[in-house]
């Protein structure tokens, strides 16, 4: 494993959720693993009056409470002695005189030679006057391939298509395209990255993978929890702007994409890219037709009273957010012409799982059938994301006995089974990547803008046409039964899993 340059990360919004939850316990795993250069510090940047010891005890404390193992502390001491504090109002450009300061003060004792990552982990109106101001401080420019800048940009990325635009702009008159990654931490789960493995290094499952073998193509994201504490922010996205514009179409990107000409940044996302820009548009008259919206309702879970989204707090009491959506999108290519996928998220379903289904067609031939009714099903592959991650095969086999009846069976592997192998959360392996100037898993400026180019005309449909239903599903079902009639055949339905992934039914969570 090549062994990056030292470097100083810089985190805006240090003091929220994010970097004590996830951004500090990735670094100190990567630490652990031997994975960081022998120099390196970490620069928290927000409004909080704290000391650098104040920060240390803090992200201290969420390494013990987030970290899989509990840490030794020699190794925790040795790690947190790499953390600094810089209290500065991100929206205030004057005080970025300081950080310059600091972060020479820091780059000087360590030598790090000036390579700097800020990491944006604040709101998304920050965004635009952090680089600003980065910018007039000269703290984007890089050195004569004696230093590099990098900038991670957390989503959410825009609102819509032309405030990503905006946001874009914003960014490139500060920073080239090269030094700009925009996180999308699904993308740095193991078994998204695992799909690419699977399809290009197999020669069984390439060759069945187009229009002439697959049938449909289902992608799943639940949550089996509400809004929780984020009703404020998520009343003004919802779950098409939450989950579908950057999660699930980029997992539908790496499903559909051509083989790339090198497994390098550039011709991975190439391929990606070409996959967006082939989305079919959905045209405002045919919203209903294509895309079905749901917001649960109060319920009661396993003896638990559960409110309806509009009874939590910080939502609107009329509001018309959706907690639920499911797509029926087509890619209009040579590969996967006609071929639908159908894509669904939502809060508040029976279980926490996301994984994708590719539905193989059936056999020509209906050789095995009862009464004239054929026995088998069709193939499918299910390539679980989380939990219980790994991949299932069904395919049919003769029941023992007289006849020939034939009983749908799994062939499957589990991550788990591997022992002792280690599963990377995702936010270790893309801060590593960013640290090692690899942004095959981050995603582009044309990417980001072919995104919400698909999906800004269905947002547009529910915003100015009431006529558009949003259907009311019980917290705890698996949404609301309109979503159903997306499919083309009436004989057809989504998977309906559980938290195993060689069990699924209907009821299996509830």
């Amino acid at each position: 494993m090549e062994r990056p340059d030292s470097f100083i990360l810089v985190i805006f919004g240090a003091s929220g959720d994010l970097t004590k939850r996830k951004l500090i316990p990735a670094l100190f795993a990567l630490y652990k693993q031997n994975l960081l250069p022998d120099r390196f510090a970490v620069l928290g940047v927000s409004r909080s009056d704290l000391s650098d010891t104040a920060f240390r005890e803090r992200m201290t404390e969420g390494i013990k409470l987030y970290c899989e193992k509990q840490p030794e502390e020699k190794i925790l001491n040795s790690f947190c002695k790499n953390i600094y504090y810089q209290p500065l109002d991100a929206s205030n450009g004057s005080e970025y005189t300081k950080l310059k300061t600091r972060l020479f003060q820091i780059d000087a004792e360590l030598k790090t030679h000036g390579n700097y990552i800020y990491y944006l982990s604040t709101s998304p109106n920050l965004f635009p006057a952090i680089t600003e101001s980065l910018g007039k401080q000269n703290l984007e420019k890089e050195g004569n391939g004696s230093s590099w800048k990098r900038i991670i940009i957390e989503k959410p990325f825009g609102h819509g298509l032309e405030s990503a635009k905006e946001l874009n702009t914003a960014l490139l008159k500060i920073f080239y395209e090269k030094q700009i990654y925009r996180i999308d931490h699904y993308l740095g789960k193991e078994t998204v990255q695992n799909i690419l493995a699977f399809r290009f290094a197999n020669g069984i499952f390439e060759p069945l993978w187009n229009r002439n073998y697959v049938n449909h193509i289902e992608v799943t994201a639940s949550e089996h929890i509400g809004v929780e504490d984020r009703g404020e922010y998520y009343d003004n996205y919802g779950a098409l702007r939450d989950m579908v514009q950057n999660h699930l179409l980029q997992i539908v990107g790496i499903i559909a994409m051509e083989p790339p000409s090198f497994f390098d940044a550039t011709a991975v996302r190439n391929e990606t890219v070409k996959v967006f820009q082939s989305l079919r548009p959905i045209k405002p008259e045919e919203v209903g037709k294509y895309a079905v919206r749901g917001q649960y309702t109060k319920s009661t879970i396993r003896g638990e009273k559960v409110p309806g989204y509009r009874n939590e707090q910080r939502v609107a009491p009329d509001s018309r957010t959706e907690t639920f959506a499911a797509l029926k999108l087509y890619i209009d290519n040579w590969r996967w012409g006609d071929v639908p996928f159908y894509i669904r998220t939502g809060k508040r379903l029976p279980t926490r799982e996301t994984e994708v289904v590719i539905h193989f067609k059936k056999t020509p031939h209906h050789l095995f059938t009862q009464n004239n009714i054929c026995d088998v099903s069709c193939n499918e592959l299910i390539i679980r994301i989380q939990p219980d991650e790994g991949i299932l095969l069904k395919f049919g086999m003769k029941m023992p006995g007289a006849g020939f009846q034939i009983k749908d069976v799994n062939m499957n592997f589990h991550y788990s089974d591997l022992g002792d192998a280690y599963i990377p959360e995702a936010y270790e392996r893309l801060l590593l990547d960013c640290i090692l100037g690899d942004a095959t898993l981050y995603a582009r400026t044309d990417a980001v803008e072919a995104c919400w180019r698909y999906v800004d005309p269905i947002l547009m449909a529910w915003r100015e046409r009431p006529d558009i239903k949003i259907y009311g599903y019980p917290a705890g079902t698996w949404g609301p039964k309109e979503a159903h009639e997306l499919f083309d055949n009436p004989e057809e339905d989504w998977r309906y899993p559980c938290k195993n992934l060689a069990t699924d039914g209907e009821f299996c969570e509830l």
